[in-house]
């Protein structure tokens, strides 16, 4: 049973989760005007993603040794206060180059509180009570991924900078909530870490010749294809519809909310009805032809609905390629999830790149190379589960 104590410090966690996440999203609906307000289109507005899950990628390993070496509580304090800066220069700033430079110092931000989270979880609880631990974290983080956009969209009614300002000053707020309640998790040892990890480089390697190697590329194509999605979703409804920063944020908040109720009620029972294989070959072809619908959506309505289809998919197909990649790791459970974060993350920054640059030369160009990556990856995924069940070992996997 969770202790009030831990109950206390959890909620603390969550609520800087939350904040973090939050003030991701919180950008997403203002993005398009405020782009257009500063001579910007869609290369700014994929770079502007890009370089935040960049920022966040490079930075992580880093982060990790810092929270062993420095403490949970410092970490965490540090990163509220990066992603805080971030957000006031952000506000306080018309240059497109200074909001690049606040979107470095958001990932690093992240980087920095994020692992630190789920490090204090695992200080603060029992094995038996990790699962639940952290499934109040990812609530949070889910929450934070629904309710960023919608108040995003609300307070651009006052302002079109006024997302950016509130979002600011509650990071402040969080900063210094953290500061006088939150206390170190674990004894903080002066010399650290003593292991030297091996280079990501190598690692990426050596995951190539892994039995879950193509599942982890279905992870960066999913990723890639959602947040080149994502990224110029706002100028897309924009451009095409006309649509107000209220509008973008209720599309984006729906769809989040559906995503979520689809994790908590529907994977689980897809899985245990057809397998992780026959699940993730299906929900590939629906992205697919989510993509293929997006380039002949006529109004704002038939957009709203292939882009409730494409979420679904994705928010099926995330845990159930997480269920797969770790069943197919025996015990190399460490490795593959380390890996698994790193395709997710080279994903998050060449989706938006991407996305971006070719937006600028035809705004359907983003939805027609995500039907082709979907389509070929969905061919690749099925040649390479029809191999697999060949073997005796590794079939059971894959039922």
């Amino acid at each position: 049973m969770v202790q009030p104590d831990q109950k206390r410090k959890l909620f603390i966690l969550m609520i800087n989760m939350f904040i973090a996440i939050g003030s991701f999203g919180i950008i997403i609906p203002i993005l398009p005007a405020y782009l257009v307000s500063i001579g910007q289109g869609g290369t700014a507005a994929g770079l502007m993603i890009a370089i935040f899950a960049g920022a966040q990628f490079i930075m992580s390993p880093i982060a990790g040794k810092w929270t062993d070496q420095y403490g949970r509580r410092k970490m965490i304090i540090y990163g509220l206060s990066g992603l805080a800066l971030s957000m006031f220069i952000f506000y306080f700033s018309n240059s497109v180059g200074i909001l690049y430079l606040s979107r470095v110092i958001g990932g690093i931000g992240a980087a920095l509180l994020i692992p630190a989270i789920f490090a204090y979880v695992a200080d603060i609880t029992t094995i038996e009570q990790r699962a639940k631990g952290n499934s109040y974290i990812s609530a949070a983080m889910s929450l934070g991924i629904v309710v960023g956009p919608g108040v995003g969209g609300f307070l651009a009614d006052y302002g079109l900078k006024m997302p950016l300002l509130v979002s600011a000053i509650v990071g402040v707020v969080a900063t210094v909530f953290s500061i006088i309640v939150l206390k170190e998790s674990k004894e903080v040892s002066v010399q650290g870490e003593s292991n030297v990890a091996d280079p990501m480089v190598k690692k990426l390697v050596q995951s190539v010749h892994k039995p879950y190697f193509i599942p982890l590329i279905i992870v960066l194509v999913m990723s890639f294809g959602l947040m080149a999605y994502e990224s110029i979703i706002g100028l897309y409804l924009d451009n095409a519809f006309k649509a107000t920063p209220q509008k973008i944020a209720f599309m984006v908040t729906v769809s989040g909310i559906i995503s979520v109720i689809v994790q908590l009620f529907v994977v689980n029972r897809l899985v245990s009805l057809l397998g992780e294989g026959k699940v993730m070959n299906i929900f590939l072809a629906v992205s697919a032809v989510g993509f293929l619908f997006s380039i002949f959506a006529s109004s704002y309505v038939f957009f709203f609905v292939v882009t409730l289809i494409i979420f679904m998919a994705t928010s099926i197909l995330r845990p159930v390629l997480n269920t797969l990649i770790s069943k197919l790791a025996g015990n190399e459970q460490g490795f593959a999830m380390g890996m698994n974060n790193a395709y997710m993350s080279i994903g998050n920054v060449l989706g938006p790149l991407i996305a971006g640059m070719i937006f600028d030369i035809h705004m359907i160009y983003p939805f027609l190379l995500g039907l082709i990556v979907l389509g070929v990856t969905l061919l690749v995924s099925a040649i390479w589960q029809r191999r697999l069940k060949l073997s005796k070992k590794a079939a059971p996997a894959l039922k």
